[in-house]
């Protein structure tokens, strides 16, 4: 992965920590839109760190594939960017 490890690895333990927190929320019965609320910040934070490791991927892995002019594997990492994009659109 060429994504800023400290910075993904910080946004992924924020949404870790929201994840408890709404865990703890759920068990004790707290408001419904107060959860719904914090389950909209924690996928946001793991939405920021989604964009970090496309945008890494894109700026290294696609650039190379792109600058080696191995039409096959630029043909791959598009491939694998549409999917990627789609799979994001879909939730």
């Amino acid at each position: 992965m060429r994504a800023d490890k400290a910075k993904v690895t910080r946004l992924l333990k924020t949404a870790r920590g929201q994840l408890d927190g709404i865990l703890k929320m759920v068990e004790e019965n707290q408001y419904c839109i107060d959860v719904l609320n914090q389950m909209l910040a924690a996928e946001a934070v793991l939405r920021r760190a989604e964009r970090e490791v496309l945008r890494a991927h894109m700026e290294g892995c696609v650039a190379e594939a792109f600058e080696r002019a191995d039409e096959g594997e630029r043909e791959q990492k598009i491939d694998e960017i549409i999917k990627a994009v789609e799979k994001m659109e879909h939730r």
